[in-house]
């Protein structure tokens, strides 16, 4: 996983020094370009002022040729006085007021590029001037490109962690299915040695005690054989399935340990997978003892809306701390010692995706305990 993650980083890492790098080539570009033009714009004002002050028989066809030339440039040229003598390259047929749409213009190209001042010795006008598209254009790549890199880097994020989170599930349905399968051997082992027992010492308390917990792992392994397969849902009485599931854990709970079960007044109906739905409540509370070190309380409540159903199982345990909330769903997390951290991701699965519902920490303090919430919707 972290070697997952830094992948991730590395990629990122990357993608903003690509940016980086072409935003810093693409300015030295487009500073080349603009000093380019801005020679370009000087020649051309020079040009001007020799057609200006040319003597009716002097030879200005090159002068005329260069002012002539700029066809990429926009360029106004004013008088001493601002008024507008000569616009080149900027379009104002669509333009209801010209004058000041120019105006404007003469403002916008000023905080751009300081004026080209032409000297005609009696007079003198200026030269305003903005940049070509294709330097705008120029300007605008390297951040266009970085958009694009970052887009490209999000997207192969983003199948990166589909791939990784649907290789997991494989693994995890791999590795419930392979649990079923080899707990089905020893099962029927014992059952069989529970029988023989049965008939030695008929009635046998014993016997009836053994019986049931041999059931219930049959439970437990069917439950992992049906983990990645598409459960049958039916409609079920959620008081009543929650009330056997207290009932059983009660009799397992240590002494200083009390499981108290709010229910609803009236039998509340839900669409459900009977045996996958025991495995969550179980789990939970299970966690809960494991919380709580042989002492406190854990409540059940249940309450029903118009449109879904609300499950809470609280504890008085130890809490989870605030850097572990966003990771007690995640496959293979686990605080304690001994286990493989599979309960809370696969019962999330369960309410998540075959229950239509959610299943998330509603609140937990450190020292005080956690309440699981299970939302199901109708």
């Amino acid at each position: 996983m972290n070697r997952y993650l830094n992948w991730k980083v590395i990629l990122a890492f990357v993608a903003l020094l690509i940016g980086l790098a072409t935003l810093q080539y693409t300015s030295r570009l487009a500073g080349k370009l603009a000093e380019q033009e801005r020679q370009d714009v000087e020649s051309w004002a020079e040009a001007i002022k020799t057609l200006a002050s040319a003597e009716s028989d002097q030879d200005v066809s090159f002068a005329l040729s260069f002012a002539e030339k700029n066809n990429t440039i926009p360029v106004i040229q004013t008088d001493a006085h601002n008024q507008v003598l000569h616009v080149k390259n900027i379009d104002t047929t669509h333009v209801r007021n010209r004058n000041f749409f120019l105006r404007q213009k003469i403002s916008e190209f000023q905080r751009v590029h300081p004026p080209i001042i032409i000297d005609f010795g009696s007079d003198v006008n200026y030269i305003y001037y903005g940049e070509s598209v294709f330097l705008m254009q120029l300007r605008r790549f390297p951040y266009v490109q970085l958009l694009i890199l970052l887009l490209f880097f999000g997207i192969l994020i983003y199948a990166l962690t589909t791939a990784h989170r649907s290789l997991q599930n494989q693994v995890w349905v791999g590795l419930s299915k392979e649990t079923a399968h080899q707990l089905g051997t020893p099962l029927t082992s014992l059952e069989g040695w529970v029988e023989i027992l049965a008939l030695e010492t008929p009635g046998s308390e014993v016997v009836v005690e053994m019986r049931k917990d041999l059931e219930r792992l049959r439970l437990v392994a069917d439950r992992f054989s049906k983990v990645g397969s598409t459960p049958v849902l039916e409609v079920e009485d959620v008081n009543a399935r929650i009330e056997n599931m207290v009932d059983y854990m009660r009799k397992r709970a240590p002494e200083k340990v009390k499981i108290h079960f709010a229910s609803a007044p009236q039998p509340v109906l839900l669409s459900l997978n009977g045996p996958l739905f025991d495995w969550v409540l179980e789990n939970l509370m299970r966690n809960a003892l494991d919380a709580m070190n042989g002492s406190g309380n854990i409540r059940i409540e249940l309450k029903e809306h118009p449109t879904y159903v609300v499950i809470d199982v609280a504890d008085s345990g130890k809490g989870i701390t605030a850097k572990n909330i966003g990771k007690v769903f995640k496959p293979g997390f686990s605080t304690k010692k001994r286990g493989w951290g599979l309960g809370l991701s696969l019962s999330k699965r369960i309410i998540d995706q075959y229950h239509n519902g959610l299943l998330r920490v509603k609140e937990s303090a450190e020292g005080k305990g956690t309440t699981f919430r299970i939302q199901i919707w109708r």
